[in-house]
């Protein structure tokens, strides 16, 4: 693939000029693109390919060669030496050193047993022992292993040799993306953490019968912290073990599938746990490696570690990790965690954006992260052209998901993040007869012209103990006793079930080109989101789902809050509103009784232009607006009634 194409010309220092068309500035300055392109061509240049670099994890982690000879490759450029310990060697820390290659590389080659079987066995476990300049031993896990594993007795988690056997096929991408957003642990009504395989039998079924078509999966990659809910990652390449093995993860993505369900990851490149025993802190017992040393490489409210998107081998492991997940598992995209903290060197602490161009450009955008972010984009979109790629992005930078080629970052969605907060906000301030339609309208539409939306009322944010649900802001303390059907209905159930219902119609068919739900909102979840800690004294009561509320012999309203969500769904499917481009260019509105219908396309004339509007006989106004040259005029003149029909009939009523 050739990437040193004509050179683009827009300004690095005000990307503005290429995004609004303005030109006319000195071709000596640098554009983002231009940067994009020169990274492109370094990373050929020196790998080969862009495939072959981002399918670095081929290469780096343990491989079994076809002698069943076992190949282990590392950087850790910090390290004076680095050994191989485990189960297979009895835990010898020096019986099986590295050899030492250029550019902070180590190799170890392992020879087949006797009976020609691999030295390690499936599911053993291994650390890699590294040796500082300071002489200072420390155990620790590769960044490439592939799955990881706490033992009850352990603080810390344990690198797992995982070597079985693969595949699977994926679906097309769908034309309206309507995702369910999903955590594996908490998908089950019992006090526990549920498995891959509880989520497969129990929890797909419900989002196909739904007409979800995506499940966006969170806290896959591996973290120690359960509370963290996946976000505060110790291993790139390994699938939490909490939930079960690798083969159960991909069960739970090949049954996907097999409904027509594609499945995004929750990808968190944003960011790293800054453990050391488990994660990628200090790997090589330098402050640096994968991060940047000092202030820089810490996230200050985050407490995490911030990635050196400058290093080589840091987008080596960064681009070859979304490929791993493409490959092995077969998702077909990612959701991006912490955009806005990547974008800009301030990482959006108490920033508030105003949406001024000052705001996205200048000194303080990190162009690494962009860059990485841009090369992310395209080696997604380049190999996997079904991707999906989204964007959490709060700051609203402008082309965010515009093409690489029109000076954008590549993404195919951007999360719309006021709306959630603008439906909070009412809940919390204003009395029903105190909404404003224009606000709301406003708020569901304001969005990037061009930059695809995902648009949500709420998503696991809202559901997070500390905030509410929208059915808990709505119907507070009756959820506990005036949901069951069995009951006479209370005014602040009734309204609380049919403003649900609109408020996530409206959402979905307003707010985007995308829908997203969290799990649970769509019956109206009576509780928040808590996971087990100090404060609950490790309660797993809230750390859970209720979907036992939906079984009939409970007779519960829930069950009419989750029907109404899956006609909406079934009848997007029909419409395709998420995915209408609009091309008609008709503006339609009713105001005093009176009915507009503007037609703005440059070129497109309607007839038979069927409009909703109220039950009977419409004339066109006798006073003349306009031009007697408008074809307008001509209809005024012979003042022809329009007489309004049911649906689904073709005669007048």
């Amino acid at each position: 693939m050739s990437c040193c194409g004509p050179k683009q010309v827009t300004l690095i220092h005000n990307r503005l000029c290429f995004l609004t068309g303005q030109i006319g500035i000195p071709e000596v300055e640098l554009t983002l693109y231009q940067l994009f392109t020169k990274s492109l061509c370094n990373l050929e240049e020196a790998e080969g390919s862009i495939d072959v670099f981002t399918r670095s994890y081929v290469f780096y982690g343990v491989h079994r060669q076809a002698d069943n000879s076992l190949m282990f490759r590392e950087w850790a450029p910090g390290a004076q030496a680095l050994y191989l310990t485990g189960d297979f060697n009895e835990w010898n820390s020096r019986s099986h050193p590295y050899t030492s290659k250029e550019y902070g590389k180590w190799e170890l080659s392992i020879p087949p047993k006797t009976e020609s079987s691999p030295a390690i066995q499936h599911r053993s476990k291994l650390k890699l022992v590294v040796l500082t300049s300071e002489g200072e031993e420390l155990y620790r896990i590769s960044p490439w292993a592939k799955y990881c594993h706490q033992s009850p007795d352990s603080n810390t988690y344990d690198w797992i040799h995982w070597d079985p056997s693969k595949p699977f096929v994926r679906p097309k991408r769908p034309r309206s993306l309507r995702i369910y957003e999903a955590h594996v642990g908490i998908a089950s009504p019992k006090e526990e953490i549920a498995t891959y395989t509880n989520f497969t039998l129990n929890v797909l079924p419900k989002i196909k019968d739904l007409g979800y078509n995506c499940v966006q999966l969170m806290a896959i990659m591996e973290h120690a912290y359960y509370g963290s809910f996946g976000y505060q990652v110790t291993n790139f390449f390994a699938a939490s073990s909490r939930f079960g093995t690798p083969e159960d993860l991909k069960r739970l993505v090949d049954t996907a599938h097999s409904l027509g369900i594609t499945v995004l990851l929750d990808v968190v490149h944003s960011h790293a746990s800054s453990n050391t025993a488990d994660g990628l802190n200090r790997f090589d017992g330098t402050d640096s490696c994968f991060f940047h040393s000092g202030p820089r490489g810490h996230h200050k409210q985050w407490g995490s570690r911030l990635f050196n998107y400058q290093s080589w081998e840091v987008m080596r492991f960064l681009l070859s990790n979304l490929r791993w997940w493409m490959e092995e598992y077969l998702f077909d995209g990612f959701r991006f965690d912490g955009v806005s903290s990547m974008l800009y060197h301030h990482h959006g602490i108490d920033m508030s954006f105003s949406g001024g161009y000052s705001d996205y450009f200048g000194m303080h955008v990190d162009e690494d992260a962009i860059i990485q972010l841009m090369l992310s984009n395209h080696i997604l979109h380049t190999f996997y052209p079904d991707c999906i790629t989204i964007a959490e992005d709060v700051s609203g930078m402008p082309g965010l998901c515009k093409s690489l080629k029109k000076g954008g970052l590549g993404f195919d969605y951007r999360l719309n993040m006021a709306v959630p907060d603008k439906w909070i906000q009412i809940m919390k301030e204003l009395k029903d007869e105190d909404w404003d339609m224009g606000n709301i309208v406003y708020t569901l539409t304001n969005r990037r012209k061009g930059e695809g939306c995902i648009c949500y009322a709420e998503s696991h944010d809202q559901a997070l103990v500390g905030d509410k649900s929208l059915a808990f802001w709505l119907m507070d303390k009756e959820m506990y006793t005036n949901m069951s059907s069995l009951v006479p209905m209370t005014p602040v159930i009734d309204r609380g079930i049919q403003l649900h219902k609109m408020i996530r119609l409206i959402t979905q068919a307003l707010g985007g080109e995308g829908y997203l739900n969290f799990m649970g909102n769509e019956f109206g979840h009576p509780e928040w989101l808590d996971f087990p800690r100090k404060g609950n004294d490790e309660s797993y009561r809230f750390a859970r789902r209720q979907y036992d509320l939906l079984e009939p012999e409970n007779n519960l309203r829930y069950t009419q809050l989750y029907a109404f969500d899956r006609d909406m769904n079934r009848a997007e499917e029909k419409y395709g509103w998420l995915a209408s481009e609009k091309k008609d260019k008709v503006i339609v509105f009713e105001r005093a009784n009176v009915l507009f219908v503007f037609n703005f396309h440059p070129s497109n004339s309607y007839s038979n232009y069927r409009v909703a509007a109220s039950q009977g006989r419409y004339h066109l106004p006798n006073s003349q607006i306009g031009c007697e040259n408008c074809i307008f005029f001509q209809i005024f003149r012979h003042k022809l009634p329009h007489i309004t029909i049911t649906p689904h009939s073709p005669y007048p009523t």
